[in-house]
């Protein structure tokens, strides 16, 4: 199940479900161990007149969504059975390492009841479910987990009022489901303590008259240490949960506007999406720099072999260009420092990366399957996409301390890379994976990126007085260009090839459309929109790669069997690819009647957003629901650049002089 809202502070980050239940809680890096996962939850639930209701009963009726421009959720559930309704408002204060959550309990009934709020606890600790202990610990009032140097501390008030029930157990284990079933007669056995798999509950008990509302506070608070969470917990209830959700909000509310933008033309629900996105890609951004692909653990259970919880370098760099572009440079640096930290003696980026800068697991081989030659295991597109992306940071910051400290280590490091990974006699660069991360070869895409990042070496090299290395820069960028055009363009066919290989000395190409190459020769500037292999590049997509018999939007390219449900479709619609004609169209426009296009493609994706804002990877081409993993950051960057794009033509037109506030730095 996709996640509905994504919550963080750079330490840890919580996913909450369609329910409102807690489904992820990653500590200590973003991404990194998830404590929960699996098919583990944290249930919320109500007890009244003999019956329980977890949040997850039917007869709930549930919208999650994300709170007005805050990163923080909102959820409501009413339970006409019951008779009762929960506000929930969800946030991870901004300076600490708490979750906060506050519920709003409601009597919808015309008679006094006792009502019994239930919070229930499943923990994987260390991504395990050994060696783990949960108590009851008197001092605190609190509900203690703990393995080793993972700590989480539990409490919750109604009303000011600690928590009057609770019970620690064992779930999936020893034949029993979890301590949750103990709720059901609405009284806990207070089993003070418990190891191994072990859960809890806890429950606030309170008497309400005919449509009375209560208010509980329930807080986690994680830590390394038993001290330091017990200091943590001492610090939620010398300022209040609600003083700290407050300056939370305030916070996030000072970061999204600190920028003037100007949103001409736009939709309420475009510009609504629009912060919505930034906060989750920022929600995704680790402290240490990594920022991750998605927090969406359920891929696995979804038969996948692993999570999306790494950083690419390539959703990372269109992720920090977005939050660069939006006037966040403070992230974005952080990223270029992981980079400069993790780049390989060589001077390439590996696949992907763990949060703590560990090399993630990897499907790239070291030889090829069919020659048993070595192979580099790479996506060349990756370690390209840092220097365009590190190009228009500094273009923004105007930051020339940074950039000189970075220059030998990565800049010219990864430049004199890209320029000696290449074929002698073609100047393309040499076979790598490609940005799909399903085939090997020389792929336009990749090329393309390459052109471009060779390009930046050059600006910055020009910048630093590096006279020689500019020069072997834009002579190196100039060959790959020069190869583009005469061994990637398919003039018969009116559009970029998918990409070409080495076969004894011979190029072999493969004709297959695929968005990705079009974009890639526009956006790295290798040719400017009115060029015509442009053009009809972009008029083939439209004409092949945009389904026409469903919701519209573009397939990645024809034939993509990744999740496709129909055999007449050429592949299901992504949010990226369709994006990417959203910028093609911005880069054409003369006035602002060519821009209508482009609002209705923000339009179609908006639509593709649940209620709390989260975009998947790809959508179904029917029913327009989400496929595989969301949130996908990649797809929230891609849509935050589209618009961002948007307002830069806008003001190129002279339709509006200050609608990016950001750019106007230049």
């Amino acid at each position: 199940m996709p996640k509905a809202l994504t919550l963080g502070n750079g330490n840890i980050l919580v996913g909450i479900d369609h329910v409102g239940q807690v489904r992820d809680f990653y500590f200590p890096y973003v991404g990194l161990e998830n404590h929960i996962g699996g098919n583990n939850v944290h249930r919320v639930g109500v007890y009244v007149d003999g019956a329980l209701a977890w949040l997850s009963d039917p007869s709930w009726e549930v919208k999650v969504e994300s709170a007005n421009e805050s990163l923080a959720g909102s959820t409501h559930a009413e339970n006409r059975i019951l008779g009762v309704s929960l506000r929930i408002s969800d946030a991870v204060y901004n300076e600490r390492n708490v979750l906060l959550r506050r519920v709003t309990i409601k009597n919808l009934r015309g008679t006094a009841r006792t009502i019994k709020l239930y919070f229930a606890h499943q923990f994987e600790l260390s991504e395990s479910s050994r060696a783990h202990t949960a108590y009851y610990d008197p001092a605190t009032h609190s509900i203690i987990h703990y393995r080793g140097k993972r700590v989480f501390l539990i409490s919750a008030r109604l009303d000011g009022v600690a928590f009057d029930d609770y019970s620690t157990g064992v779930y999936h284990a020893e034949g029993k489901e979890g301590t949750h079933r103990d709720a059901e007669d609405g009284a806990l056995s207070k089993n003070p303590i418990e190891h191994g798999s072990a859960d809890s509950v806890i429950g606030l008990s309170a008497e309400y008259a005919a449509g009375e509302e209560r208010i509980s506070s329930y807080w986690v608070c994680v830590a390394r240490s038993h001290r330091y969470a017990k200091r943590l917990n001492a610090l939620v209830l010398h300022k209040s949960p609600a003083h700290m959700e407050k300056t939370t909000t305030d916070f996030w509310k000072a970061w999204i506007n600190r920028q003037n933008f100007t949103y001409h033309g736009l939709s309420p629900a475009t510009v609504a999406l629009f912060k919505k996105s930034l906060f989750i890609i920022r929600a995704h951004a680790d402290r240490g720099g990594a920022i991750i692909a998605s927090s969406d653990a359920d891929i696995m259970q979804q038969g996948g072999k692993d999570n999306y919880c790494y950083m690419w370098h390539r959703d990372g760099a269109y992720s920090a260009l977005a939050l660069d572009r939006a006037g966040d440079f403070t992230v974005s640096q952080r990223f270029f420092e992981f980079s400069n930290a993790v780049v390989s003696e060589h001077g390439y980026f590996m696949h992907k990366y763990s949060p703590d800068r560990s090399l993630g697991s990897s499907w790239h081989g070291w030889v090829d399957r069919e020659t048993h030659l070595p192979t580099l295991p790479i996506q060349e597109d990756e370690t390209a996409l840092v220097l365009t992306a590190l190009l228009r940071h500094y273009e923004l910051t105007k930051d020339l301390e940074f950039i000189e400290v970075v220059y030998n280590s990565l800049i010219k490091h990864t430049a004199e890379f890209m320029m000696s990974y290449r074929d002698e006699h073609t100047g393309l660069p040499l076979a790598s994976h490609d940005l799909w991360e399903e085939r090997y070869g020389i792929h336009t895409y990749t090329v393309a990126s390459v052109y471009g990042a060779l390009v930046a070496a050059s600006r910055f090299a020009s910048i630093l007085g590096k006279a020689k290395s500019e020069t072997r820069f834009v002579e190196a960028a100039q060959e790959v260009k020069a190869a583009i055009l005469a061994h990637l363009w398919d003039e018969e066919r009116g559009h970029f090839c998918r990409s070409t290989s080495l076969v004894d000395g011979m190029l072999s190409s493969d004709h297959t459309l695929d968005a990705s190459s079009a974009y890639g020769v526009l956006s790295f500037g290798v040719l400017p929109p009115i060029d015509s292999r442009i053009v009809r590049s972009f008029e083939v997509m439209e004409r092949d790669l945009v389904f026409k018999g469903g919701i519209g939007g573009v397939a990645r390219y024809q034939g993509d069997q990744y999740y496709r449900v129909g055999a007449d479709t050429p592949g299901n619609p992504w949010i990226v690819t369709t994006l990417w004609l959203a910028e093609y169209f911005i880069a054409r426009a003369k006035n602002e009647a060519d821009l209508t296009k482009v609002k209705e493609i923000f339009e179609w994706v908006n639509a593709r957003a649940d209620s709390s804002g989260i975009l998947p990877e790809q959508v179904h081409p029917y029913s327009g629901i989400a496929l595989s993993t969301a949130p996908l950051v990649w797809s929230h960057a891609a849509y935050v650049n589209a618009i961002i794009s948007y307002l830069d033509k806008l003001e190129e037109l002279g339709i509006c002089k200050a609608c990016d506030p950001v750019s106007n730095r230049l």
